[in-house]
């Protein structure tokens, strides 16, 4: 995994801004802006991905981004769930439905990826590699 130094380079938060653009989007438009309950309640979880991401990072140690990156996965569950309710309610077509729902599993998966990997790395400032032990 490639050593980064600021939260911007992190894949997972870029998947998360790529997805919280995807929302902001299509819940701009058409019957989805118009609930405004799930239009805001799925826009905040998009951007509390991202938000969570940066906030670990900027704590500076492994511990606290970890709990802060699972907060950042669950506010991906949480999209997908509200994407299900737009799917169920009509505001979303399948197709879209399907593509969003994929970024934000992939988005999970790279969060997974990055608490796995800041498991076993060592802090240097703010920069994080993985430990030679």
């Amino acid at each position: 995994m490639a050593t980064f130094t600021r939260f911007e380079d992190i894949e997972s938060w870029q998947k998360g801004r790529h997805l919280t653009r995807l929302i902001y989007s299509t819940t701009s438009r058409g019957p989805f802006a118009r609930d405004y309950g799930l239009r805001d309640q799925i826009r905040r979880s998009a951007v509390s991905i991202m938000a969570n991401i940066a906030e670990g990072f900027g704590r500076g140690g492994n511990k606290e981004f970890i709990t802060f990156l699972s907060n950042a996965r669950g506010s991906c569950a949480e999209v997908k769930s509200h994407l299900y309710v737009a799917l169920d309610c009509g505001l979303l077509p399948q197709k879209d439905f399907d593509a969003f729902y994929s970024v934000a599993g992939e988005t999970e998966g790279l969060i997974s990826g990055l608490m796995k990997y800041l498991a076993t790395s060592v802090v240097r400032g703010r920069k994080f590699k993985q430990s030679s032990s």
